[in-house]
């Protein structure tokens, strides 16, 4: 090889050197902006129609319409639909006119059973519901039965994805007892799929005694749609169950839910009414102190 041909050479080695740092700087770079945007993303704010159950039956439009002037983007049902019970293309109307999505549903088992589950699917699909939560089942905690909770959590999760929907368990402060080394709780997460919703009710979690932040960080990813709600430590004093003026880390748990939790929807719950408000006005307090949280990051 001659001195010409060598020195072409090292100068063509030295160019790809070049060339290939910086593709792989760029690359880096879009990956930090990619992940940036991804722990960007604001979480938006829904309502557990629970929280205002007997309104709801009372006056189904007129309270969907006042939960969607307290600023709402989203509601959560509980299995009370109005008038429109059997024409959710009609409720999907309504909730659109109101700017209202729907950030999930609970429903038992026994509406995903075998007899049941096209009619079931076919109605949340239309309302443009894609996250089904079983809100309570007494064999969860059950050392008997709990591993019946878990098949059935994985077949429907198997049977639901083709309808581009999930599932998802909701816990109660029993799920937080003692089992096998650890908590229920811990069992299903730890024994579901990994697109089976963990919603975790941050109130009964902090009522157990556990730290709702460190189960956000413990199944990063699963908790897709969380319940925002208080329910306080029988020990707590000059407190109340509303977001904002209870006991919970707030700032701290909002920041797990959106950079490890996977947290699209916060779900504010109230289910109990200090200083004799009303339902409706209870759930107004709780969303405007989880805006200052939010609006304060």
């Amino acid at each position: 090889m001659t001195l010409a041909n060598f020195t072409s050479r090292v100068a063509m080695i030295m160019s790809a050197i070049v060339i290939t740092i910086m593709l792989s700087g760029c690359e880096q770079n879009e990956n930090q902006k990619s992940a940036k945007k991804v722990s960007d993303i604001e979480p938006q704010v829904s309502v557990q129609l629970w929280s205002v159950k007997d309104e709801v039956k009372r006056d189904f439009e007129g309270t969907l319409t006042i939960l969607a002037d307290m600023g709402f983007d989203g509601v959560e049902f509980a299995g009370e639909f109005g008038e429109y019970s059997d024409n959710p293309e009609a409720l999907k109307v309504f909730l659109d006119g109101l700017g209202l999505s729907v950030s999930g549903a609970h429903i038992p088992f026994e509406k995903l059973s075998e007899q049941q589950f096209a009619d079931t699917v076919a109605f949340y699909q239309a309302i443009g519901c894609d996250s089904l939560i079983v809100p309570y089942d007494a064999r969860a905690f059950d050392p008997q039965h709990v591993k019946e909770v878990v098949a059935d959590l994985n077949r429907l999760s198997e049977k639901l994805a083709p309808q581009e929907m999930k599932i998802g368990y909701h816990n109660h402060e029993k799920e937080f007892d003692d089992y096998e080394q650890s908590t229920y709780w811990d069992y299903i997460a730890q024994n579901t799929h990994e697109n089976v919703i963990l919603q975790q009710d941050v109130g009964w979690t902090t009522y157990a005694g556990k730290d709702p932040i460190e189960y956000v960080k413990r199944y990063p990813g699963r908790t897709f749609t969380t319940h925002y709600k208080v329910k306080l430590p029988d020990d707590a004093e000059g407190k109340l169950p509303l977001i904002g003026q209870d006991t919970i880390d707030w700032p701290n748990l909002i920041e797990a839910n959106m950079t490890v939790g996977g947290t699209r929807w916060l779900v504010v719950e109230q289910e109990e009414y200090p200083n004799d408000l009303k339902p409706l006005e209870a759930v107004k307090i709780s969303k405007q102190g989880l805006a200052e949280f939010l609006d304060a990051r």
